[in-house]
């Protein structure tokens, strides 16, 4: 059979991702801060684009003409441009809810509305201005920069089985933790703000003071020194009473020292030597860095007329302008074909970015308006009930794929009157009920758990795992007795039988 050459044409289908693609799946996990970097770069790189460091336009200024501003390169938010931004984009503008839904108001960001041309190219642009594609050095100082305080505790606490509500407690606490690695804030205040009972905080303490370094996270010295002397089995109450007078060993008052602890002067060299081997400032072995304030991407507030009124804060919105002027000035002059398409290259790429801005912008305020509607229980009672949520819930409801939800709330904070939270918080796990009714959220289980256990002091009857599964299923709670173990042990419970050990 002879070999040839021959021309055929054929039809087929596949999915190519553009530029114009890269660009704007880039930008929407960008956090703010990353962001602002990325802008810094393509405004020393596009000498067409400049940023606006005026203030937004007031009312008396929208009254100006439409040509003069056209010439500063502003974009109006007119009907006509509206209709092109949403075709643009892969969701509705308008959310609609049933009326037994609670009410959420959004509101408008101040942003640049789009303008036609083709996208900008940053395949090669990189995270904080070094590239997206072969970022040695990010990645390098990544690996090489020392671990932080609060980047270790938060490392630990998220392998310590936490729920949802506790992993929020357990991350304020963190937060609040010095150089020296003692925890200053008020539990009381924590209680307060998130709306939870203060013996759940105390309990989510107890078991991060649980982290390494041992004694991290005490609220006093002598704390520390007696989480370090428990966990090397030395805190006898010899050594309790030397603790609870630690002012008459800085007195050097050695004699009222041996009288209030019972021992001789062997005994109390012994201990005092081993008192200094502890170390009351466990957390100064961790590089001490300028914390990084968490600049919110969100702003919830109670709405006067119900519900909750969601805005995007401005502050985190770079404002960048495309100067028409320059353009026409700078076109009259270009001569070669290679003047004139880099001036409209430039053009075409702040056109699109200034498009691609407003675009995240609109679709992180869409999700977050979504998941403050999802979890609007947890916004007016308070942290244990958050409810059972997923990224396909919330794509569904908003008509976008879950991957675009992924990267929105990757990185992105809301402000509620709760405190400050990162958008990936309220996604929760959820157990299916027994009655077909709504699913639980595993924090409510785990909730229902321990106030079940918690009951035994006052009923006397210990309640095997078994039990509680059936107590648990009489309650609607479709669960299997190995998940009940599972989520007793998360709480740090003792088995049935360790507990009528305590009891006796």
């Amino acid at each position: 059979m002879a070999l040839g050459q021959r021309l055929e044409l054929k039809q087929g289908q596949g999915l190519v991702i553009t530029p114009q693609l890269q660009q704007a799946i880039k930008l929407l996990q960008l956090s703010n801060l990353e962001l602002e970097a990325v802008i810094e770069q393509e405004l020393e790189r596009n000498p067409l684009l400049q940023r606006d460091d005026s203030d937004p336009v007031s009312e008396s200024d929208s009254d100006a003409p439409a040509e003069s501003r056209e010439e500063r390169g502003e974009l109006t938010l007119g009907d006509s441009d509206t209709a092109a931004a949403n075709n643009d984009m892969d969701v509705s503008r308008a959310d609609t809810y049933g009326d037994d839904e609670p009410v959420v108001r959004e509101k408008e960001s101040a942003m640049a509305a789009d303008s036609d041309g083709p996208m900008v190219d940053w395949s090669k642009a990189g995270k904080g201005g070094s590239g997206f594609d072969g970022d040695e050095d990010g990645l390098e100082r990544s690996l090489t920069r020392e671990k932080s305080l609060a980047e270790h505790l938060t490392d630990q606490a998220l392998i310590a089985h936490f729920s949802a509500p506790e992993m929020a407690i357990a991350q304020i606490l963190i937060d609040a933790v010095d150089d020296a690695g003692y925890m200053r804030a008020s539990l009381y205040e924590i209680a307060d703000r998130l709306g939870c009972s203060l013996a759940l905080v105390e309990s989510v303490l107890k078991t991060c003071q649980g982290f390494e370094p041992t004694g991290i996270m005490a609220t006093s010295v002598p704390e520390c020194l007696k989480l370090q002397l428990i966990e090397r089995n030395r805190f006898d109450p010899a050594m309790a009473a030397l603790i609870d007078n630690l002012e008459l060993l800085a007195k050097r008052d050695l004699s009222a020292l041996r009288k209030v602890c019972g021992v001789d002067d062997e005994d109390m060299a012994e201990m005092i030597s081993e008192l200094k081997s502890l170390n009351p400032r466990p957390g100064a072995q961790f590089g001490a860095e300028m914390s990084q304030t968490v600049v919110p991407d969100v702003f919830v507030r109670p709405d006067p007329s119900g519900g909750w009124r969601i805005d995007l804060n401005s502050d985190t919105l770079p404002r960048v302008l495309v100067d028409q002027k320059y353009h026409a000035k700078v076109a009259t002059g270009a001569r070669s074909e290679a003047e004139k398409s880099y001036l409209s290259e430039c053009l075409n790429q702040a056109n699109w970015l200034i498009k691609s801005l407003d675009q995240r912008a609109r679709t992180i305020l869409k999700v977050s308006a979504e998941i403050v509607r999802q979890q609007d229980a947890f916004f007016v009672y308070g942290v244990e009930y958050l409810k059972p949520l997923n990224l396909k819930t919330v794509a569904e409801a908003v008509g976008m794929h879950e991957s675009t939800i992924s990267r929105v709330t990757s990185n992105k904070y809301i402000a509620t009157p709760r405190g400050v939270f990162e958008l990936k918080f309220f996604f929760t796990s959820s157990i299916a009920s027994s009655d077909g009714t709504a699913a639980h959220s595993a924090e409510s289980v785990r909730h229902k758990i321990k106030t079940l256990i918690d009951a035994e002091k006052s009923s006397g009857e210990i309640l095997s795992d078994d039990r509680i599964v059936e107590l648990l299923k009489e309650a609607g709670v479709d669960i299997a007795r190995r998940t009940v173990a599972k989520y007793r042990e998360a709480l740090r419970i003792p088995s049935s039988v360790e507990r009528k050990r305590l009891i006796k």
